[in-house]
Parts: C-alpha cells; sequence; structure tokens
C-alpha cells in the first residue's frame, strides 16, 4: 500500500466537519490516521486530544522500561490493515532497533522494545500532523456536552471545542488492589499500585521481598523488569487460578480448527470445541498455539453467535484461562521468569490475600492457598499490584465519561468488559438509547465486538471506525463546527 499524501493544509479548508478523538494512543491515533485517508465526501477537521508529546504510544507503548517488548512478533505488528509486515520494514529503514541486541531471537523473529512501536506509530502520524489534516491537542478532557447538534469538548485548562461527531479511544482503567490493601498501604514507600507508571518500581530495593498481585503479563514485565534493574530478593506472584502467561509456539504453525461452520451457542460448548481442536492439533505434531490463534481470528464472529448469558459465563469463567493462552509473553521475558523459577527466586502460588498488616514498613501478608485451603503467613518488604484493567470503574475512571453516563449517554455493556454500543460502534446509553454521533474505539468495545485486544484487532477496529464516520461525512453534508476557542 502507498500512503496518500496528506490532505491540503487547515489554512487552506473552510467549513469542514470537525472529529474530535479522544485519546491517543493506539487506537485513537490508528482512527484518525486511516480517516485522514479516506476517499470522498468533506475532507474532516481530526483533532486528537491526547496529553503525551506524541500519539500513538498510550499507556502500553508509552515506556522507557528496557525490559518491556511486544508480545507478538513485529512481522504481525502493523498500522496498515493490509501490510501485516509494514511495522518490520520500518524498523528496518530507520534501524529502530540498533544497539538493542536481544530483539532478534534466535529463530529469526524480532521482538523490540514497546518504545519502538509507540514511535513508528507516532512516526506514521506526523505528515498529517505536519500538513494540518490531523490536529494534536495535547490535554485531556475533563467535560463533554451536547450543544445543539453538536458537541463542547472542555479540556483541563478551560479550553473548549465543538466537534460534530466524538470518537471515545481512552483506556481501561489502572487495576485495582483487592481488599482494603489500598487504604491500608496508602503512603507505604513500596507500595506500587499502579506499576505502569514511568519510574513505578524504583523504590523497589534489590534484596527486598516483593509480592506481586497478579500473574498475567503486567507481572511477567515487572519481574523481568526487576531482573533487569539487578533485583535478587524474593518474588511471589499470587493469583485466584495461579495462572502464568504462556510463551509462543516452539515453531511456527499456522492457525488451525474452524470455530464458525458448526458454532457453539454456549460457553460449555466452545470450550470442547476448543479442546477437541487442541487434542487434533496435538495429534498431528502441532500445539495449542495454532488452535488459540484460530479463536482469535474467528473471535469476533464467535462472539457474536453466542447470547448474552453465555457471554457473560466465559467473562466470568474461562476469561483467565484465555487470557494466559492469548497473551503471550515475549521470549526475552518468558527467559527472565523461567530463570527467576529456576534460581528458586519466584514463587507462583493460587489463592488469595486473607490479611495484611504492617510493622515498621514490612508487610505481613497471610495467604489462602487455593488448593489445599491452607493459609501461610507471609512478610515482604514491597507489594506490586498487576491485576489488570478495573473494568467496573470505567465509568468513574474520568470525569467526563462519568458526566455522560449520569446524563444517560453512556452505560456498561452487558459483559461489564467495556462500554455498550452498536454493531457501528455507536454509543448506548440508558437514557438517550443510540448517539450515532458518539463512538467507541478500541478495547472500550470489546464487549459489543469481542476478540479486541491484540494489536491486529485494535487496528482492524480503528479502520472500522473511520470508515463509519466517512460514510457518514458522504452521506450527510454537516454544518459546520466553530474553530476551537
Amino acid at each position: 500500500m502507498t500512503l496518500s499524501a496528506p490532505g491540503e493544509s487547515t489554512a487552506k479548508k473552510a467549513n469542514r466537519p470537525v472529529i474530535a478523538i479522544i485519546g491517543g494512543g493506539v487506537s485513537g491515533a490508528a482512527t484518525a490516521f486511516h480517516l485522514a485517508q479516506a476517499d470522498g465526501g468533506p475532507a474532516p477537521e481530526i483533532i486528537v486530544f491526547e496529553p503525551r508529546d506524541g500519539l500513538g504510544r498510550g499507556l502500553a507503548y508509552d515506556t522507557a522500561e528496557p525490559a518491556h517488548r511486544i508480545n507478538v512478533p513485529a512481522a504481525r505488528m502493523s498500522l496498515l490493515t493490509d501490510e501485516p509486515d509494514h511495522f518490520l520494514r520500518w524498523i528496518d529503514s530507520h534501524s529502530a532497533t540498533a544497539g538493542d541486541a536481544d530483539a532478534l531471537r534466535p529463530d529469526g523473529n524480532l521482538f523490540p522494545r514497546r518504545s519502538v512501536f509507540g514511535n513508528y506509530i507516532n512516526a506514521m502520524l506526523q505528515p498529517f500532523i505536519a500538513d494540518g489534516a490531523v490536529r494534536h491537542r495535547r490535554a485531556a478532557v475533563a467535560r463533554l456536552l451536547r450543544d445543539g447538534q453538536r458537541w463542547c469538548l472542555v479540556d483541563e485548562g478551560g479550553g473548549e471545542t465543538l466537534a460534530d461527531i466524538v470518537v471515545i479511544a481512552t483506556s481501561h482503567p489502572p487495576p485495582v488492589a483487592p481488599g482494603g490493601l489500598q487504604t491500608l498501604l496508602k503512603g507505604h514507600p513500596r507500595f506500587v499500585p499502579d506499576p505502569t507508571k514511568a519510574g513505578a518500581l524504583d523504590a523497589i530495593r534489590s534484596s527486598d521481598r516483593v509480592l506481586v498481585i497478579g500473574n498475567g503479563l503486567t507481572s511477567a514485565d515487572v519481574i523481568a523488569s526487576l531482573a533487569l534493574k539487578g533485583h535478587t530478593g524474593a518474588i511471589t506472584a499470587i493469583s485466584r487460578r495461579g495462572l502464568r502467561s504462556r510463551g509462543h509456539a516452539p515453531f511456527p504453525q499456522d492457525p488451525t480448527g474452524d470455530f464458525l461452520t458448526d458454532p457453539a451457542f454456549t460457553a460449555r460448548a466452545l470450550l470442547k470445541n476448543v479442546r477437541n481442536a487442541i487434542r487434533e492439533a496435538t495429534a498431528t505434531g502441532l500445539t495449542w498455539h495454532g488452535v488459540i490463534d484460530q479463536v482469535r481470528a474467528q473471535g469476533q464472529a464467535v462472539w457474536q453467535i453466542l447470547p448474552i448469558a453465555e457471554r457473560r459465563r466465559i467473562v466470568r469463567h474461562l476469561r483467565p484461562y484465555w487470557d494466559v493462552h492469548r497473551f503471550r509473553v515475549a521470549p526475552q521475558v518468558e527467559a527472565a521468569l523461567d530463570q527467576a523459577i529456576a534460581e528458586g527466586r519466584l514463587e507462583i502460588l493460587a489463592g488469595s490475600i486473607a490479611g495484611t498488616s504492617v510493622e515498621n514498613e514490612a508487610i505481613r501478608c497471610a495467604l489462602r492457598l487455593r488448593r489445599h485451603g491452607e493459609t501461610v503467613e507471609r512478610t515482604y518488604d514491597a507489594v506490586v499490584v498487576t491485576t489488570g484493567p478495573g473494568h467496573g470503574g470505567i465509568l468513574a475512571s474520568q470525569p467526563f465519561l462519568a458526566e455522560l453516563a449520569q446524563s444517560g449517554y453512556l452505560e456498561l455493556d452487558p459483559t461489564g468488559l467495556g462500554l455498550a454500543c452498536t454493531r457501528n460502534s455507536e454509543a448506548i446509553g440508558p437514557a438517550v438509547g443510540v448517539t450515532p454521533s458518539l463512538l467507541i474505539a478500541g478495547p472500550l468495545a470489546r464487549g459489543t465486538f469481542g476478540e479486541l485486544m491484540g494489536l491486529p484487532q485494535v487496528t482492524e477496529h480503528a479502520a472500522f471506525v473511520a470508515s463509519v464516520i466517512a460514510e457518514r461525512l458522504q452521506a450527510t453534508v454537516l454544518e459546520p463546527a466553530e474553530n476551537p476557542r
């Protein structure tokens, strides 16, 4: 694909419809990118509200930690849906992994640091920003108000922008510490409630005994980061089921299985189908990886077939098992975990925290183990929370979301994974119903669309949202919004 030249400068265009995108991570940046290239209809003015200096980094890729790596090969990461190796070619043309000898694995796959992918997305947007087709407003949105047929976005500095269509592309809320830990450990110098923040692990000393609450990708990143910093203390990673994120297939495999020809209509039947497919794959010398890849590829169609009640069952009972197989750790991170386990520094437990007390900064925890029901007493110097997104707190995570919910424009989807929206990604609220001018892009739409966390699905959904907007602009001549004040 050859990128089309960005449109003529903003100064030369007048009376354009205004599209405001709240959030400039991958979802928001990709939506802006694809919308800026849309053919036909009035060329919109695209404004992306993102406090960070660049676009496309977001929560996942705005990290300077050298241990944080993309968790799929670079050859399968791309902003361009029809060129899956575009990122790989960008890396090569920009020597983006120079000085990172560990990025290239023995099997030839490239797993660069996550910041490289963020730099790639930002670089892809820069021509459109330089031309004026896309504007980057370096501010967070504080309020989003209906103003006649338009929306009024009030940023954190008090500035106002009128827009015809708004896209919510924000991320999930940070993890939530279980029980009363948030209150009990608040102010403790080595309590890390959100390890995604820059420098969050700096206070942890090399010999500290560390409790990591949660055992998914973020937990793996934390353990690998501590190892790279020279940490030698004991680490306990505890989660309800004690499931550790899995690594990549030992050899290349194509997606295998078919979950659509004879689809499952219940969570139990889907699980049975997946297990049968894994048994068949194993019998031919393959592993489970190709089967899970096929479930992911067909995931959105599979999700649409399932009734709401069965989707809820999957979220309640099967999602932890899906997550550890679907979201695989990079080989470098897997090696760090394996080494920590082999050296006896890392213990992975299935259980929960039954009680906690603090004495002179020592954190004493009673851990209730799931398998035997026994409770063990442990003492730690640091606690890191990696329990994953706080889905239940989405509407309360930002003031403008809470206000939209109170006014009836937004609500959680029935599965609790994100915001309710139509198959066109239009927001659904309890009082207002469907709002065609308010769209949801990215993982917050996963309750409706199903598989929407991996990079390919995120960029595909961003392209879809952009197409919905472009078609709407072609069909309707919108009354132009005023310039931001």
